[in-house]
């Protein structure tokens, strides 16, 4: 059961030092071995988390909600979601795995900033959940033991250790996340795709038009265009239509904010124009979509 925010505002976001049971900043690695982990403080409630959360499930049978897909945990499977998807914890039971946390300015150190463009962070489609066979949750426990093993040592260079394993793991899990998320394959030249789309992240309530966003990449509105359909099929206007679409069906599903309000969180000044928008993108209104998910979903 999902159910809405008390208050008419919007959906809160932790950060990992709220999240993290010793308030650790940037980076952690924990291990539950059976325990229920559960913070209070959000259960069964939408919310956001502004870092990267990694968990390898070796068993546990919990149920959560990712944007409007629910997932009930399942053994020898692998979990990941990046910051600012919604999510909702509705059942929680013992576990047994690894869960690895950090946040942007952890990627954004020198060493790590090439890690940004990986598709398990880029997460261009949206998952949340990948298939071990038993060579790769063999491959995924060795290596997150080892991660966890150095993050609690005081060695010389133990940093330098971390950046190294979670280059590995994150390398690992792409190829894992290419293998059995992207089925569509599409140019190998994605830097221009995963740039664009970095950058309708950063600014799809500020920016709708192609052209402002072939200015903050120097090109110009025909050839993005152009370059976006043949890296993923689908035009840039879409992808910024589809940005727009999804956080308008996070706050109608999530919060009690008015059509009206939303329109202008988004960036839409005419509230008019966004119920058009969105009825045009949907096939609902606004208000059709709000009636119609929630009687699903909660």
């Amino acid at each position: 059961m999902i159910v809405a925010p008390d208050k008419e505002v919007g959906i809160p976001t932790y950060s990992l030092q709220q999240s993290s049971s010793l308030g650790n900043r940037i980076f952690e690695i924990v291990e539950s071995k059976g325990e229920v982990r559960r913070h209070r403080s959000n259960f069964l409630i939408p919310h956001r988390k502004d870092f990267y959360f990694l968990c390898l499930v070796r068993d546990g049978s919990s149920r959560h909600w990712v944007d409007f897909v629910p997932y009930t945990l399942q053994p020898n499977t692998f979990y990941f979601a990046v910051p600012h998807q919604i999510q909702v914890k509705e059942a929680t039971k013992p576990m047994d795995g690894i869960m690895l946390s950090f946040t942007e300015e952890y990627l954004q150190l020198e060493e790590n900033r090439s890690l940004r463009q990986l598709p398990i962070i880029q997460n261009p489609d949206n998952g949340h959940e990948l298939t071990l066979t038993s060579e790769n949750r063999q491959f995924l426990d060795d290596l997150l033991q080892k991660i966890l093993v150095e993050f609690n040592s005081s060695h010389s260079w133990r940093n330098s250790m971390l950046q190294s394993y979670v280059s590995v793991l994150l390398i690992y899990l792409s190829r894992l996340y290419v293998e059995q998320i992207q089925l569509v394959r599409v140019s190998p030249d994605r830097r221009l795709l995963n740039e664009f789309r970095a950058y309708i992240e950063s600014h799809y309530s500020q920016l709708h038009q192609v052209a402002d966003y072939a200015d903050l990449l120097n090109i110009t509105p025909g050839h993005l265009n152009d370059r976006i359909k043949q890296q993923s099929g689908k035009t840039a206007i879409g992808h910024i239509h589809e940005r727009l679409v999804l956080e308008a069906k996070r706050l109608l599903l999530h919060t009690d904010l008015s059509a009206r309000e939303i329109a202008w969180q988004l960036g839409f000044e005419d509230a008019a124009y966004f119920h058009r928008f969105f009825k045009r993108l949907t096939g609902e209104t606004p208000t059709a979509f709000r009636t119609a998910i929630r009687e699903m979903y909660t």
